[in-house]
Formats: structure tokens, sequence, C-alpha cells
């Protein structure tokens, strides 16, 4: 098939999930592979193949680069004592569990521990896929992990293929392997994120600053190749410096626009690879013999099997290990998140990308044989894990019934307090460095305690909803419904949240034309009573008229004036805003994460002040 019929089908297959996936009640990535399954008994469909260096230098640059930016950099830290050996002595204990059972079924040694290196790492585009329902920390330490982890299975890999050539391999080449792959990679990834944030710095448009980002993955995947080193480790690397250093180098229009594209491109990118694993299952399938099929298949599922376990064992071994913050969870709750985290790490993209890199046939150096069989088990596996453990993982999830996390929200209710209380706090400084009018002045005063004031009552209405929860469920649990909770809901606070809108604005009640002005009497026409000029304005006839027009006192502040005024110290306000924010983050207090999502919303009101002619 041609190119642009490849992209057509895919498109349409994408779409197909999505409009699907809702009606099915399943998760889209699983409704994906099943319609590239069923593609696949077409016999021109079956023909498309998935170039490995399609993967690694198309998908997963990209993938993982936007991973990387949603990705918390305290959580790494954190975790770190967990995430190290998850990430490193856990590929290699489950490579070679993997081999031990290659051979069992008659693999040769190499050929076994190339496909043991493939299906070792979970994968962090499949985990970011299917994995949100799981608790916050659990699924921030499973995404930090799946995306460290590929250096050792790449390193695992090339000791497979040297040996399957008939090279030499020493402790020593391994040691300096595994140093070149790591620190190569992360090498690579600090380089090119600091060449990217001195442009980024010196650079204020919008296009040239998301030109930017976009080059940035491929850039430092492809420096890691060229020394030999881990590309996704780069890549990852470079992603999560990028995340920490934006907001001081970019601009409010380039994220928001980042933040509309990157996730439209990922979603196609994530789509189009589930359907061509689907499709790639399909082809193995009929390139093997029927008779080794049934061979292959018993391989496929003891080997997924293996993971499983070997996941789940290696977590309860290590436990004396981990760091601990907070107070111990009972023993039946850390059991049972030993479990959910064991079928939340799932294969995809790098296993896949790993079994279709083997060479096929000679190479330099000697033959390798062995390859249909490691591309078989491999995306048997994936498609396993995407079916199986993906289609349990809600019902683990609710079986699990790990406490909820309630940190994100009190975080994000606490720096929401804060940047507001602070920005109330520099207003009058502000206000007499920007030469701001006192009546607009208190206007924007006005507005952020009534704003403060919404925060605080939300906050209550929250907690308050939490121990009205604990209370019925206690309830419940003695037998005595509680009369009063079945026929009533707890009043909305009402202190602070009136005259505020759905985006958190102030409204003003006074019926005023939102610049402190005189009061507008609206008909039911909607026409207004009031002056000449007055009417005038609110036609929208002659708006810079009214402005100087002799009819107006020159002595009176403009509209105009007022407007400018308004958005001049509410722009200052939220480079307050933003100061503060960025120091509760340096100083561990909030989540990256948090501070990503204030940070939009601080954005969507500059562009909103500043309006769309802004743009560049």
């Amino acid at each position: 098939m041609q190119g642009l019929e490849v992209t057509v089908l895919l498109g349409l297959t994408i779409l197909t999930g999505a409009l699907l996936a809702p009606r099915l009640r399943l998760a889209l990535p699983l409704v994906l592979v099943i319609l590239g399954l069923a593609l696949g008994f077409v016999p021109a469909l079956r023909e498309i193949q998935l170039p490995p260096e399609t993967v690694l230098l198309l998908f997963l640059p990209v993938m993982l680069f936007w991973e990387s930016l949603t990705t918390s950099l305290r959580a790494i830290r954190r975790d770190f004592r967990y995430i190290l050996p998850m990430s490193t002595l856990l590929v290699v204990a489950s490579a070679f569990a993997v081999a031990g059972i290659g051979i069992l079924f008659g693999l040769p040694w190499e050929t076994a521990l190339i496909l043991g290196a493939a299906v070792a790492p979970p994968d962090a585009t499949a985990v970011a896929a299917l994995g949100r329902l799981l608790p916050r920390r659990m699924f921030m330490k499973l995404k930090a992990e799946s995306l460290t982890n590929d250096g050792t299975a790449l390193v695992l890999y090339a000791i497979g293929i040297s040996l399957a050539v008939g090279g030499h391999v020493t402790p020593l080449s391994v040691t300096w392997s595994v140093i070149v792959s790591y620190g190569g990679g992360i090498a690579a990834g600090v380089a090119v994120a600091a060449l990217a944030f001195l442009l980024l710095r010196a650079v204020s448009s919008t296009i040239v600053i998301n030109t930017t980002l976009l080059l940035v993955p491929f850039v430092a995947f492809l420096l890691a190749e060229v020394i030999g080193a881990s590309g996704v480790l780069a890549v990852v690397v470079a992603g999560v410096i990028i995340a920490y250093v934006s907001p001081t180098v970019t601009t409010a229009q380039s994220r928001r626009q980042a933040e509309s594209a990157w996730p439209f491109g990922v979603f196609l990118l994530n789509g189009a690879l589930f359907v061509l694993i689907g499709l790639e299952v399909q082809y193995v399938v009929h390139q093997i013999s029927a008779g080794a099929i049934g061979r292959l298949v018993l391989v496929t599922l003891v080997v997924w099997i293996a993971l499983l376990v070997v996941r789940y064992l290696f977590q309860w071994l290590s436990v004396p290990f981990y760091q601990r913050t907070g107070p111990r969870p009972p023993r039946g709750v850390r059991a049972r998140s030993r479990v959910l985290s064991t079928f939340a790490g799932m294969r995809g993209a790098v296993s896949l990308a790993i079994a279709l890199s083997v060479p096929a046939g000679a190479v330099a150096g000697g033959a390798l044989d062995g390859r249909d069989e490691i591309v078989f088990v491999t995306a048997g596996v994936i498609l396993l894990s995407l079916l199986v453990q993906g289609t349990l993982l809600p019902a683990i999830v609710r079986w699990a019934r790990i406490p909820a996390d309630q940190g994100e929200v009190e975080e994000y209710e606490l720096a929401e307090r804060a940047i507001s209380g602070a920005a109330l706090s520099a207003l009058d400084d502000l206000a007499v460095r920007h030469e701001i009018s006192d009546e607009v002045r208190d206007r924007i005063r006005f507005e952020g305690y009534q704003m403060l004031e919404y925060t605080n009552a939300r906050t209550l209405a929250r907690e308050q909803a939490l121990v009205d929860a604990e209370v019925r469920a206690l309830d419940e649990m003695l037998g005595q419904p509680d009369p009063l909770a079945a026929g009533t809901q707890p009043e909305e606070e009402a202190s602070g949240s009136e005259g505020i809108g759905s985006d958190g604005s102030a409204s003003d009640s006074s019926g005023s034309d939102g610049m402190g002005g005189e009061p507008i009497d609206a008909g039911a026409d909607g026409s207004t009573s009031g002056s000449a000029p007055r009417r005038t304005l609110i036609e929208g006839a002659t708006l810079q008229m009214i402005a100087t027009s002799e009819d107006v006192d020159l002595l009176q502040r403009s509209p105009l004036i007022r407007h400018e005024e308004f958005t001049r110290l509410k722009l200052a306000l939220l480079d307050r805003k933003r100061e503060v924010l960025l120091g509760l983050r340096r100083s561990g207090t909030v989540d990256d994460l948090v501070v990503r999502r204030i940070s939009a919303r601080l954005d969507l009101e500059q562009l909103r002040l500043q309006g769309l002619e802004e743009f560049d």
C-alpha cells in the first residue's frame, strides 16, 4: 500500500476506535489493538510493516518527551530509592528469568537473552495510556520507572546481539556498556537541554519557541545514538530539565499552544502504534509455520506469567530497602498495592522496537537465528499485557481499595491561597509602581479578596464532604444509616462565592459596566438607559471618539484609561503570582504537576487580558 493510503487507514482506524471505546467501556488502546488484529485478516493490510527505525526515531522521541514533560521531578527525587532498583535490577532479573524459560523451550541462549531484554522493561506510553486509574503516587513511580528502565534493557540487548554473532563479552565490557549507555544518555540529554535553554531565553516568538521544543527530543536521541548511548534516556533527561525551566524561558502564548498541540500529536502517534502492534502480530503469525505457533503461544503465555511473578517477588523482597515517608500503611494495603503495581507494569513500544531491531539472517561477524520467534513472543506479551492486564486493571484498582490520596488537592489549594495572598500583599506597591488609580486598585483588591474567600470556602467544603463520607460509611458499617444524610445535602458555603463566575472571576452585582462607572439599566430588549455618550459606548459605534469627544469631560478618567490601568495591574499581579508559585516549587512545598496546573490557569488569564492580537 502507498503511504497516503496507509495514513488514511490509520486515521480512520483511530477515529473508529475513539468512537467505539466509550460505548464498549474499554480503554482506547485495547480497542485499537483489537482493530489492528481485525485489519490483519486482510492480506494486503497485513503487509504493512513497522520498520524499527520508525518506532525508534519517530514514535518514541515524541511520546517519551511528552511523558517526561508531564512527570513530577519532586516525585522522582522522593521515590528515587524505589525507582533505581526497579529500573535496573528488576529489568536484569526479568530478562534472565525470560531467558531461562526460552532455553527450557529450546531457544538458543543468545536468542533467549535478546528476548528477555525485549520484554523486560515496562513501557512509559502504555503505562500512561492505561495507568491513570492508579493512585497518584503509584502512577508517578511507575511512570518514572518506565521512563528510565530502557537503558538497562538496551545494554542487555547489545550483549545478546554480541553473543549471538560470536562476539566476546567480558565483565569489563559489560560495565563499560552500562556506563556509556547511562552516562552518555544523561550527558546528551543535559547538553541538548542546556542548548535549548540558551536559545529559548533569547527568543520570544511563539513559533520559534515551539519549534525548538519539537526538535529537542529528536536532537537528544540522535546525539545519544551517535555516541553509542541510550537515546531513550537522553530524551527523558532533556524532557525533565525542559519541564523544570520552561516557565522561566517560554511565554504564555507558546505554553498554551504547546499544551494544545502536543497531547493531540501524541494521541495520534500512540493510536497509530497500537493499531500497528495488532497488524504486526498478524504478520508474524502468518510468517511462522502452523506447527511452531502452538509452541510459541505456550512460550508467550509462560513468559508473560513469569514477568508478573518476578515483578511481584522483586517488590516483596526489596521492601526493606525502600525509604519510607509518612505513616506506614497497614499490611493488607501494602500487599494489595504490590499486586496493583504488578498488573500496572505493561509492555509496549520499546519492547516492540527492540524486537524489530533484531537483524534478520546473517550479520557482520556471524549469523543470527530466531528473529521471528523473538518478534512473535514479544508481540504476544505486549498483546497480553494490554488486553488482559489493561482490562483487569480497573477491577484490580477497586479491589485494592487504596486509600484516596488528597495530597495533590491539598497542595493545589495551598498554592492558590499562597499566590492570592502574596498578590494582595503586593497590590499597593504594584499600583504605585505602575501609576494605577485608586479606583482601579480598589476594584482589583475587592476581586482578590472575593477569590481568596472562595478558595477558602472550597477547601472547607471539600474537607466537610470527606467527613460526611466517613460518617456515612461508618453508619452503613454499623447498620444505622444517618437519617439526615439520606434526605439532605450539605448547603454550599456562600462565603466568598457570591459574585464569582465559573472561571473564578468576580462579577459586579451593582449592574455597572465592569469598569467602575455608573450603573446601567437594561431594558427588556437589551437596550440601556443613561446618557447619550453612554449609549453610544455600549453600541460600540464610536469607542475611540468617546474618549476624545468634546462632550466628555477630559478631567475625568475615560473607560479606555481605566481598562488600560486594569490590564496593566492585573498582568503585574500575575507576574507576582508566578514568582511565588515557582518559589513554592523550589522549596518542595508543592509538586511540579500542581505548578503546571496553576500555571496553565494563569496563562489563560493573561491571554484573556492581552487578547488574541498579542499572538505573534
